[in-house]
């Protein structure tokens, strides 16, 4: 992190969601980016990819001769951003695109200031059948805090249209994530959740096209990033239907631990073909 167009109108860091509304909301809390369930636990047990593991014994070697201390701090981080710096290359700041339906951005979530809309659409049950985060606002809470105070591996944000935030992402590193056990990731590959919050917003095709405009605002901003994945339930098939027409493609059914999902692709080479 669903019905695309009714959850995406909804994938992990730590456990990961997606599906966007009734059509499009992302996965179920325990299936996804982030989470506070045993998902979060498996994500810190996920090895760190080669290149992560290079680029640490690097710093290592450059700052050998300074003071000990100092090189505790900067070599023997325990969170994969003190080694990869930004693990989503600043989502707040990829700019608005043009779309069909009106300019859009993401806005990295505020919990505070955006606790009270998120919470009502996790209880909008077309979303919480997906997403499992249906009951007091402590709920959705401990769901954003989760990724709000980790290590940058998912960001979620508000999906604003026109002026209007209207939808809840999760941008998140799939490499990093729980999902990266069930199919051959790629360094860098980067995952996303949707739901679509206002029923009036859902249905009528906004989900493909947000999805494709984030897919590719991922793939422009993120230069290392090859391709961006998802995985909303099979059961979900107009989310699937979003993730087709926003021009992923259909890799394969995997069995996740909350759900079946369908392995959805959007690649680089492929963006101006699909």
């Amino acid at each position: 992190m669903s019905s695309t167009d009714a959850n995406a109108q909804a994938a992990p860091a730590p456990a990961p969601r997606t599906d966007t509304d009734a059509e499009t909301s992302p996965l179920p809390a325990g299936g996804g980016t982030v989470s506070t369930d045993s998902d979060s636990e498996d994500t810190l047990e996920l090895r760190l990819p080669d290149e992560l593991i290079a680029l640490f014994s690097e710093e290592e070697g450059a700052h050998a001769d300074e003071a000990p201390e100092r090189r505790e701090i900067k070599t023997a981080p325990t969170r994969a951003r003190s080694i990869d710096g930004d693990l989503l290359d600043d989502v707040g700041d990829w700019g608005s695109v043009t779309t069909p339906a009106g300019a859009f951005h993401l806005v990295p979530v505020h919990i505070e200031r955006d606790l009270p809309l998120v919470s009502r659409w996790m209880n909008d049950p077309a979303v919480a059948e997906f997403w499992k985060l249906a009951g007091p606002p402590s709920v959705t809470e401990n769901h954003l805090r989760a990724q709000c105070t980790g290590d940058g591996r998912s960001v979620p944000c508000l999906g604003v249209l026109e002026g209007t935030p209207m939808s809840y992402w999760e941008i998140y590193r799939a490499d990093l994530d729980p999902l990266a056990r069930h199919y051959p990731a790629r360094p860098h590959d980067t995952g996303i959740h949707l739901l679509i919050g206002a029923v009036a917003d859902r249905g009528r095709g906004l989900g493909g096209i947000l999805l494709r405009a984030v897919a590719d605002l991922a793939l422009d901003k993120r230069p290392v990033c090859a391709r961006v994945v998802a995985e909303p339930d099979l059961r979900n098939t107009p989310s699937i239907a979003a993730f087709l027409t926003a021009g992923f493609r259909f890799s394969a059914e995997v069995e996740l631990p909350a759900k079946r999902a369908a392995l959805m692709v959007r690649d680089r080479l492929l963006r101006d073909l699909l």
